[in-house]
This record gives structure tokens, C-alpha cells and sequence, in this order.
């Protein structure tokens, strides 16, 4: 039986999991104890617009349609705030672990009506609803081998793109699949992919195109026919595709290398052609590049370090630079801890369509905020509104919903609910959409869910929120047992 490809230097391992629970619960005894000591005092305490230019506000402004083709752009349609803010669980999947053993599990992908999980060699798509069948699976996609790298874009009409590992041991398959029904839309054998590594493979995509790279090549597809529109070999070049960001366009992170000298440049191209509109030379000596948004482009950079220490921002008509932004204060997450798509992930970061969102680094103070998420003017880099977490309770941001910011705020008891909750920065108004409870032990339906953006996936879509971990492993590694592997929530306001 087949689990995935062996660890990689990306892939948090069991102790690093077991480290990070450590923490958790050091910081729940923390909370209890702080709570005991303030009892009697009450704790500490989002569609939004920025006024540029010619450019209409919410109250006038029309949302642009996209047509099937295009990948989903939650700058485009907003969520509306839920009947009642009220959280009740309408996934709650668990799975099998052998005893020793771990499961890759990238992907994690949701419609109105389906929620679709990525684990080893198959994609399993769970209905949404509120009876809690175990029985609840809608669809099973087998595929040829182990998921090798995942595209977190997924068009309007519901389809998205993964690389598989096939019989030879290469990551040389892409397919396209449909959400709602679990079918696979078209298949094809990368050309030049014969030694494709998945800890380097990256899929993205953009409008009616399916582009992957893996270093020492690069292809794109036609999203509908599957058919090859353009290729790259490592053999013509020193420099080398080494993944992409998808979206309203496509970026490219180019890698060079001479001599013991890497030096990377971003650029962007022509989907369908693949020619080259206009190309950005990031400064020498930086360690890693990450891309977590192409329009407005937006690039992460490890200056001297790995770890990530700047923002910039760039002109997206000339790729001309606009702003730096320091992240000394701050956790971007942009390291692939599921070991899956190597450029387009920072947890820590959302992007709008003039403001960058970035999650702060913990507070060390036990009765100050745990964090916060600042926004910044991506022209001007400057800080223009924070939103603080409370005690105790981190805030991430998760996604854009029109101009205002979907957060999640974590919680570590079960006095404090969890929360999701849309912010508008113009004018600080928060709207709870969802208050809830994420299951810490074993309760009747299911076991412990990681809520934490270092190990779990967190996606919310259509008025549900959904948390998955990056691999399924039991929490005694010396025992068989079942983890959740994907929980999800809904308000109870609504029926389905």
C-alpha cells in the first residue's frame, strides 16, 4: 500500500508535531492560570474599501464576472455574513492510520456543497451537510500513484489541477478534476519530467490554463482540452522556471544558477505563449523567494537568511518596484511545511487588491494580545490599520472577501469560542460570521482537530470553515489509530 513519497526536508516530522503540541498546551495551562488570576475581569475586546484615485466605493461599485475559465477571486464576490454566527459542525471525517506510519494528505479544496480532501493516492470529495453519517463520502477520484504536488487555485465552475506520481516513480501525470462530481476531466504525461522530485513540483492556475514546473523543466496546458501549449527544458538554460503563482495572471519564479551563485528573478508571463511581459531581478544574496500573489504582484524574500525578512511589491503593468516592506515584526509563514507547492503559500499573508494583510510574530506578554494582523498600502508599504487578537487567542488571515479581511481567531479553551470574523480596516468594524468549538481530545464524533497554520490546512468557502492537517499521523506513533482529517463548520443559521 502506498503513503506518498518519502519525507522531505519540508515535511514537519512527528516530533516537530509532537513540539508543537507541547506548546499548545503549555500555552492552555498558561491561559487557565491567567484566567483563575482575572477572573473578575472582562478580557480584552468586513467588507472595507481605501479610497484611490477614480475608483468607486462598495455602495457604487458593480463585482466583475468571471466567466468559468477563471480561478475563483474572492476580490470579486464577497461572503455575506451568516443568519447567526453560531457554529455546528457539518464535516467531521476521520481516517485510519497504520501503526509507524504517516499519510501525505496535500489538498484541500470546498464548494457550496462539497468539500475535497487529498490523501496519498486518492482525492475524496465528503458532502457538507449537518447530519454527522460517517457515511457521508460523495465521490472517490483513484488516482495512479501518490499526490505529488496540489494547485490551491480552483476555478469558478469548480475545477482544479494536481501532479501524480506514476508507476516509474516520477512525478510526471497532471490531471484536472471536478469538485462536484469527483470526475477526471483530462490526464497527460509531462514531456521531460522523467526525474521530477515532488518536493520541487508546483502547479498553478490562471485563466483556461494549467501551468507546473519542477526545476528542471516546465509545461502548460489548455485547461478545457488538456492540450500542451508550451514547454522548457533545464538543457537550453543556466536559468530555470522554478514554480509558479496563479490567479487573474501568471508569475514565474526563475532560478539561475553559476558557479556556487543563485541568483532569482520573477516574471510575468503570457499565459497561453509563455512569453515573457516583463521580468523583475530580485537583489543578490537572497536565500529564498516566494510569491503569494501575482495581481497585485507581491514577492517574499529571505535576505541573508531563510527565513523570510521582506515584502515587495511591484508595478503591475511594468513589474517596476513599488514598495519594501520590513517583516521583522512579523510571521509570514512562507516556508511549505506540507511540502507541497514550493512558491505560492504564505499562511501568514492575504493580499487585496491595494493592501497586504501580514500576521505579527507571537507576543511574549501572557495579558497582552497574542498577536496581530497589520495592513499595509501595497504602494506605499506603509502600516494603515491593525486588528489585535486577545489574550491567549492568535488571529491569521485567511482570505480576502472583497476589500475586507476573512480572519480566523484561534482559541485554546472552551469558555472563548473560535472564531471567523470578516474585518473592514477603513473602519475597524468586525462581523463574527462564525463562532465555534475545535475539538482538542476525543468527543463522539471524531478526535483532535489542529487549528494551527504550521500543520493544518484552514480554508473558508461558502459559509463554512474547514481545517485539515498536511499528513494524517496518530498521535502514538508506536500505535494504529484514526485522526481527523478533515473538520468542518457551519452556522447554524442556515439550512441545507
Amino acid at each position: 500500500m502506498s503513503f506518498g513519497p518519502p519525507p522531505s526536508a519540508y515535511t514537519q516530522s512527528a516530533l516537530a508535531a509532537d513540539e508543537s503540541r507541547s506548546r499548545r498546551r503549555r500555552r492552555l495551562l498558561g491561559a487557565i492560570a491567567a484566567a483563575v488570576a482575572i477572573v473578575l475581569c472582562v478580557g480584552a475586546g468586513v467588507f472595507w474599501y481605501h479610497s484611490s484615485g477614480d475608483r468607486k466605493g462598495p455602495a457604487d461599485a458593480k463585482p466583475a464576472r468571471q466567466s468559468p475559465d477563471d480561478v475563483r477571486d474572492n476580490r470579486l464576490s464577497t461572503e455575506k455574513p451568516p443568519v447567526s454566527p453560531e457554529g455546528q459542525t457539518v464535516v467531521n471525517h476521520e481516517e485510519k492510520v497504520p501503526k509507524g506510519r504517516f499519510r501525505y494528505s496535500p489538498g484541500l479544496w470546498a464548494t457550496g456543497k462539497i468539500v475535497a480532501r487529498g490523501v496519498s493516492n486518492r482525492i475524496t470529495g465528503y458532502k457538507i451537510g449537518y447530519s454527522l453519517d460517517p457515511d457521508n463520502t460523495a465521490w472517490t477520484l483513484h488516482l495512479d500513484g501518490p499526490l505529488c504536488a496540489v494547485s490551491h487555485d480552483v476555478t469558478v465552475d469548480g475545477r482544479t489541477a494536481v501532479v501524480v506520481q506514476s508507476a516509474k516513480d516520477s512525478c510526471d501525470q497532471v490531471l484536472v478534476f471536478d469538485l462536484g462530481t469527483g470526475k477526471q476531466l483530462w490526464k497527460q504525461k509531462m514531456p521531460s519530467a522523467d526525474f521530477a522530485d515532488f518536493s520541487v513540483m508546483n502547479v498553478a492556475l490562471t485563466r483556461g490554463v494549467v501551468a507546473v514546473a519542477w526545476g528542471e523543466g516546465s509545461v502548460a496546458y489548455d485547461m478545457d482540452s488538456g492540450r500542451r501549449l508550451w514547454n522548457t527544458t533545464l538543457a537550453t538554460s543556466q536559468c530555470h522556471d522554478t514554480g509558479y503563482v496563479g490567479g487573474p495572471v501568471l508569475l514565474a519564479l526563475v532560478t539561475c544558477k553559476q558557479a556556487d551563485e543563485k541568483t532569482y528573478r520573477v516574471e510575468k508571463l503570457e499565459p497561453r505563449s509563455g512569453r515573457v511581459v516583463w521580468r523583475y531581478p530580485v537583489s543578490k544574496g537572497v536565500q529564498r523567494v516566494y510569491l503569494p500573489s501575482s495581481d497585485p504582484p507581491v514577492i517574499a524574500i529571505a535576505a541573508g537568511d531563510i527565513m523570510v525578512t521582506d515584502l515587495i511589491t511591484l508595478n503591475p503593468g511594468t513589474g517596476e518596484l513599488q514598495a519594501t516592506i520590513s517583516l521583522k515584526k512579523y510571521e509570514p509563514e512562507c516556508a511549505p511545511a506540507d511540502g507541497f507547492g514550493v512558491v505560492d503559500k504564505c499562511t501568514g499573508i492575504a493580499v487585496g487588491r491595494d493592501r497586504v494583510f501580514v500576521m505579527s510574530k507571537d507576543s511574549v506578554g501572557i495579558f497582552k494580545p497574542a498577536n496581530h494582523i497589520t495592513a499595509f498600502d501595497v504602494r506605499k508599504g506603509t502600516a494603515v490599520a491593525t486588528f489585535q487578537g486577545r489574550p491567549f487567542q492568535n488571529v491569521l488571515p485567511v482570505r480576502m472577501n472583497g476589500d475586507d479581511l476573512i480572519l480566523y481567531r484561534s482559541s485554546l479553551d472552551d469558555v472563548q469560542p473560535a472564531a471567523i470574523v470578516d474585518w473592514n480596516p477603513r473602519t475597524g468594524k468586525e462581523t463574527p460570521y462564525l463562532l465555534f468549538h475545535v475539538p482538542q481530545g476525543d468527543i463522539k464524533y471524531g478526535g483532535k482537530v489542529e487549528d494551527n497554520p504550521e500543520f493544518s490546512f484552514i480554508l473558508y468557502q461558502q459559509g463554512h470553515a474547514f481545517f485539515a492537517p498536511y499528513q494524517l499521523e496518530f498521535d502514538d506513533w508506536r500505535k494504529a489509530g484514526s485522526v481527523v482529517s478533515v473538520f468542518g463548520v457551519g452556522t447554524a443559521g442556515l439550512k441545507h
